[in-house]
């Protein structure tokens, strides 16, 4: 099983996060894109284990599904969790190592400012309504 590791910006906190696959993915909701001034792009995770400054995480309950986790030292964003089922995605940016991943999917596409937009033709782009669908939130 992979294992990666990473952090907040500060080094505040530290995690470990086992099962992550080779490719990540990047919502472009309104509400990531207020959180991170831009879409948030990230790793869906299978074990996710802070191992240092869990007393550093800051909460947000954004919604009755999901919670979004950052440094309150730094303000670094850290998690995005799916409430129901636990699933946690890891910020790109915060993993020491983020070599041989690829972008696999675009949430929310069509809420995406046509401002900006990713190369990979590859990526699965799914937009709200079918994600709702594929995690079972209605």
């Amino acid at each position: 099983m992979t294992v990666r590791t990473g952090g907040c910006a500060c080094g505040a906190v530290r995690y470990e996060a086992k099962g992550v696959g080779p490719g990540f993915g990047a919502c472009h909701c309104e509400t990531c894109r207020k959180w991170v001034g831009g879409p948030f792009v990230a790793l869906q995770v299978e074990g996710l284990r802070v191992t240092q400054g869990e007393d550093r995480l800051h909460v947000w309950r954004s919604s009755e599904w999901g919670e979004r986790v950052g440094c309150s030292a730094c303000g670094g964003i850290l998690f995005f969790k799916v409430v129901a089922t636990g699933e946690a995605n890891v910020a790109l940016g915060t993993l020491d190592d983020p070599s041989g991943l690829e972008l696999a999917m675009e949430i929310f596409v069509d809420a995406k400012p046509a401002a900006y937009g990713f190369l990979s033709e590859r990526s699965r782009k799914l937009t709200g309504a079918e994600f709702f669908k594929m995690i079972g939130v209605a």
